[in-house]
């Protein structure tokens, strides 16, 4: 069995977001959607091989975090609230 199936969901759909065309990273640490997508992968990744969650996960879905900086300039912070409630429940 995989570890962690509804963090592993969660954020597969987040990268999905992430990885839209015209976002807009201004406002996020990252520069573009590729260091982006390279960070939550490593993330995928790591959970995958060890079942480890990596602690900078909780800074990317918190309020006024990396992923919901480029979710309010790019018009899917809906979407990003739905998620990081999903993540939320997921650490649980």
């Amino acid at each position: 069995m995989t570890p962690h199936p509804d963090l592993l969901r969660a954020l597969g759909e987040v990268r999905v977001l992430l990885a839209q065309p015209d976002n807009d990273f201004a406002w996020s640490s990252w520069e573009n959607a590729d260091a982006a997508l390279a960070e939550i992968d490593a993330a995928i990744a790591r959970i995958g091989v060890d079942g480890r969650l990596p602690p900078e996960l909780v800074t990317l879905f918190a309020p006024t975090g990396q992923i919901q900086e480029v979710a309010n300039s790019s018009g899917w912070d809906d979407a990003f609230l739905v998620l990081a409630d999903r993540f939320d429940a997921a650490l649980e």
